[in-house]
């Protein structure tokens, strides 16, 4: 082996030695053997019940008996919790928090023998190490011309100095530290596997994760929405205002208040976001239906927009998901009408049918090759999400979607929601 291969080797040994996360994990170790004595009164009574067996046996009772109070006392949820926690802090490893529901009754026994074994380590860290501690500094002192005694287990080692006591002390002080790195190399190898997730709770953690995207990705579709019409209706609101402010005044103020309306409006729905995404807890979520259309087609009016509505069918009836879906399709598609239209009327058709719900809006667009959305005024930034985002909404709705030219110079949206029927 060549010189440089030993030195790596040699201070791969060393390096754990000099690491304060070592000796974190001895306390974390100490710890759980030192919270372990109030069950050892407890431990003791087979062995006083059964007064006439050999002290042997009396003592393999006490253990049992203790091991079993101490795993007993590991089933409990806030213990696994609580270990986790002071692993992850103490050990420096990485475990996730447990996952909610149910667990199997043999993932359930991993916590039990995990503090078991935590227990156990921490009490053969203790004695071994620490009596090789006190080996390590009684040893040199000896030297010093007093006398040293050992007691440990009612026996008694007088240590008689001379010369080779110190190295003997130093190597008795480096086999503790040895001692301390064992115990924490152990305790770090067990507890991904006896503390961390098991195959079960990974797939009930992936699933947690994945309903967790999905809520955030429908909160930023709903954010979409909502901001991008208001911000859309405001400017447009804004501009008209500003230009019939003094021909028209009370066009001006009807403008304004169709911005105060609409900022209010987006104001609930992002203040309702933002505390899902701080993790607080939010308020009642904003519920806008096919209830709120005409509120919406207002504002638009008030944009200074042509819209002009057909309604067709037992719209009110439209209740549930299916209704705020639709809204919220509707609002999208007549803020890419607002955005990137050519002016002129914006029809909007509303067709509610005992078996499907049809949505539809059509809006002039600049011609030419290529004419749709984004090609018309050109006066809005666009994200490129709306139209996808739809697409996928209907997706998850199970219905059809169609986006595109309707003759010249119009575009047309056009959105089929199926209508589930109750048994």
């Amino acid at each position: 082996m060549r010189r440089p291969e030993i030195l790596t080797i040699m201070i791969r040994g060393i390096r754990p030695l000099l690491s304060g996360s070592t000796y974190t994990g001895v306390l974390f170790a100490f710890g759980g053997a030192l919270a372990s004595l109030p069950l050892l009164p407890f431990a003791t009574a087979p062995a006083l019940l059964w007064g006439s067996a050999p002290y042997a046996v009396r003592v393999v009772l006490t253990l049992a008996a203790w091991a079993l109070l101490i795993g007993l006392a590991g089933l409990a949820r806030t213990t696994r919790r609580v270990l986790i926690a002071s692993a992850r802090r103490l050990l420096r490893v990485s475990l996730p928090d447990p996952a909610a529901g149910r667990r199997s009754a043999a993932d359930r026994l991993r916590t039990p023998v995990w503090l078991v074994l935590h227990v156990a380590l921490g009490w053969a860290g203790a004695l071994v190490g620490g009596m090789l501690l006190l080996l390590g500094l009684s040893l040199p002192g000896s030297l010093l011309g007093g006398t040293a005694r050992l007691n440990l287990f009612d026996r008694s080692v007088d240590l008689a100095g001379s010369w080779w006591s110190w190295p003997v002390g130093v190597g008795c002080v480096l086999l503790a530290a040895v001692v301390c790195a064992l115990v924490t190399g152990a305790l770090r190898w067990s507890a991904p596997r006896l503390l961390g997730p098991s195959a079960a709770e990974r797939l009930a953690l992936a699933a947690e994760r994945e309903l967790l995207l999905a809520e955030r990705n429908r909160l930023a579709q709903e954010l979409h929405d909502s901001i991008g019409h208001t911000l859309t209706a405001a400017t447009i609101q804004a501009a008209v205002a500003g230009e019939v402010l003094s021909a028209d005044p009370a066009a001006a103020r009807a403008a304004m208040r169709g911005i105060e309306e609409s900022a209010r409006a987006a104001l609930e729905d992002l203040d309702y976001v933002l505390g899902v995404l701080r993790e607080e807890e939010p308020g009642t979520a904003p519920v806008r239906t096919l209830a709120d259309l005409p509120e919406l087609l207002d504002r638009l009016r008030h944009a200074g927009a042509v819209v002009e509505p057909v309604l067709s069918g037992e719209v009110a009836q439209v209740r549930g998901t299916l209704s705020r879906a639709a809204y919220r399709i509707l609002q999208e598609g007549l803020t890419n009408a607002l955005r990137h239209g050519a002016g002129g009327p914006i029809e909007v058709g509303v067709v509610a049918a005992p078996d499907a719900l049809e949505l539809r809006v059509v809006n002039r667009v600049t011609t030419g090759p290529g004419a749709g959305p984004g090609v018309g005024a050109g006066a809005f930034p666009t994200s490129g999400h709306g139209l996808p985002g739809l697409a996928e909404r209907v997706r998850l709705l199970n219905g059809e979607f169609e986006a595109g030219p309707d003759g010249p110079g119009h575009w047309r949206l056009a959105v089929r929601l199926p209508v589930r029927v109750s048994a």
